[in-house]
């Protein structure tokens, strides 16, 4: 068994082992698990039934995660999107009065889109025209905005006083005090050179919160999936067809877009998967992977799903194939029946692998050219909108259009590769459409 995988995933070309791209997997779908709760109930807020949205959500994980396992072979896991299930639900719900199934509808549509544009290499076409200089701020911008969700997830930042956006926490409270103890017990191991040392950190604070009574420890282990019937190829494609509606179907689909193209160039650079100009090699699979997640994820009853940003968790841990995706995959499965304890893993577990990841992620910031002023400015941008409006989509098509204007004004447009122009129009159009509130 140990010598077909071997081989299959070509763990001796890679340089890895079959302990270690388990040990990344585990990594992964711990620092991910959360979705496993979180990802319902922010649904549930749409109107949608929560023990179905469950159910859901766990199978798209496994659907896409063992797709690009298999197909893809990088060890990306994938998932329904945080950001874009928060827009259908407190944008396209509450504030437009649109329904969750043609919200659906719409995930569906960028689902079919995303299929169509991978097989003729549109998309490859389109990421191949994004500059380096964007590609490494991505890695730097996603590791500032991981940082930023650990540290509020943890209660070391709160949010602040109108004179203030953020304040720090209680930093003497319990809660903290663990959530600081799993950082430094992940940096000790990690300088130990240990290759489990995000996911101890994770397990040993989440034992410590259950035993000191910060979390609640879980009620149960195993329980029944949830019946998905009440979501189930209930999509509604009658909103497409109205122009009130084109703004959410632009939105999600330039999201779904920018946040898939800019997890999988983010990690990869971290992980050293990018060749000598920038790009990570046959991108088609775990695009043509995170495409058919999309769409399924739409049948079946969640939102727009893809690469997950915590994969870099597992990439740190050592996973440089897709078994390491695959061994998330089915650590899911077991969330089909073992969802009450998983979902009893709190914060305080969790966050500080978000924090610590986001620290290591800085990395490519000295590959960013400081001394050039049209490549350090729409980095800039990327890194510092990513961060600060806790929005990645919002970072980086920000980049799309500061780039071509630095590079105009300087009088060097030959350096804009004319996809980029598509980028940079897909992007206006986000901003001028986009449903502020």
């Amino acid at each position: 068994m140990t010598r077909w995988l071997d081989q299959f995933f070509e763990l001796a070309h890679h340089q890895t082992t079959v302990r270690r791209e388990v040990i990344a997997g585990l990594t992964t779908f711990f620092t991910m698990a959360y979705i496993v709760a979180v990802n319902p109930a922010i649904l549930k807020t749409a109107g949608m039934p929560p023990g179905a949205s469950l159910t859901a959500t766990i199978l798209t994980a496994i659907f896409g995660t063992l797709l690009m396992g298999f197909y893809a072979k990088r060890p990306f896991a994938i998932g329904p999107y945080m950001g874009e299930n928060a827009f259908i639900a407190f944008t396209v719900v509450h504030v437009l009065g649109y329904t969750w199934q043609s919200a659906l509808g719409a995930v569906f549509l960028a689902g079919i889109l995303f299929i169509l544009m991978t097989l003729f290499r549109l998309r490859q076409w389109m990421v191949e025209a994004i500059p380096a200089t964007l590609r490494y701020s991505y890695a730097v911008g996603i590791g500032l905005f991981l940082t930023f969700i650990g540290l509020n997830q943890t209660g070391i930042v709160t949010i602040g006083s109108p004179g203030a956006p953020v304040r720090p926490g209680h930093l003497t409270s319990l809660s903290v005090l663990l959530s600081v103890f799993g950082f430094l017990l992940m940096t000790v191991l990690t300088i130990r050179r240990f290759p489990a040392a995000i996911l101890s950190g994770v397990l040993a604070t989440a034992v410590l919160s259950f035993v000191t009574g910060v979390a609640p420890a879980p009620a149960g282990w195993v329980s029944r999936p949830p019946s998905l019937q009440p979501v189930f190829f209930q999509f509604d494609l009658h909103s497409l067809f109205t122009w009130g509606f084109f703004p959410v179907v632009l939105t999600i689909f330039v999201m779904a877009f920018v946040d898939t193209m800019g997890t999988l160039i983010g990690v990869s650079a971290r992980a050293g998967f990018l060749d000598k100009n920038g790009n990570l090699p046959q991108i088609e699979r775990p695009m043509m992977a995170d495409a058919l997640a999309t769409t399924f994820a739409a049948v079946i009853g969640t939102t727009t799903s893809g690469a997950y940003i915590e994969s870099a968790t597992g990439v740190e841990a050592g996973g440089r194939t897709g078994l390491t995706a695959v061994t998330t995959a089915l650590c899911f499965v077991g969330t089909l029946f073992f969802a009450p304890f998983i979902s009893a893993i709190p914060p305080q577990a969790y966050g500080p692998a978000l924090i610590f990841v986001g620290l290591l992620m800085l990395t490519p910031i000295t590959r960013i050219p400081f001394d050039d002023l049209t490549e350090l400015v729409p980095a800039f941008g990327v890194i510092v909108l990513m961060a600060f409006t806790y929005n990645v989509g919002i970072g980086m098509t920000a980049g799309f259009i500061l780039y071509p204007f630095c590079k105009l004004v300087s009088g060097r447009l030959r350096e804009v590769r004319p996809a980029l122009w598509g980028l940079t129009a897909l992007s206006l159009l986000f901003f001028v459409f986009y449903p502020y509130t």
